[in-house]
């Protein structure tokens, strides 16, 4: 069994495969002075990436974990997430208000995907 990992950094890595699972990192906005609904397309964008580079895409995730840094942002985070996520195959998902590792930061989002 071989794990593969991608864009492998001093602290973590962007994603792991394993067995056909791709575990991706929280992914978040670089762009941190943007609205909750600029933050969330962007970090979504980051998810495409990192899925298709894996093998993978929206369509296979299996699990989806999303942190907000405020909960009054659920229903502009939803607004995103809905133009996003493939009705005929949406995830199962948890969202909740946590303190995020810095104040800027609105959204941070885990996912777990199968390849294709």
């Amino acid at each position: 069994m071989t794990i593969q990992r991608l864009h492998v950094g001093k602290r973590l890595s962007e994603a792991a495969i394993n067995n056909g699972t791709v575990y991706l990192a929280g992914q978040l906005a670089e762009d941190t002075t943007q609205n909750i609904e600029g933050q969330t397309r962007e970090t979504l964008s980051h998810i495409d990436r990192l899925l298709a580079e894996a093998g993978s895409d929206k369509h296979h995730i299996l699990s989806c974990q999303i942190y907000l840094a405020d909960v009054k942002d659920f229903d502009g985070m939803n607004l995103i997430w809905d133009e996003w996520v493939s009705t005929s195959s949406a995830p199962p998902r948890a969202t909740v208000e946590a303190k995020l590792a810095r104040p800027e930061i609105l959204i941070e989002i885990i996912v777990v995907a199968a390849q294709k």
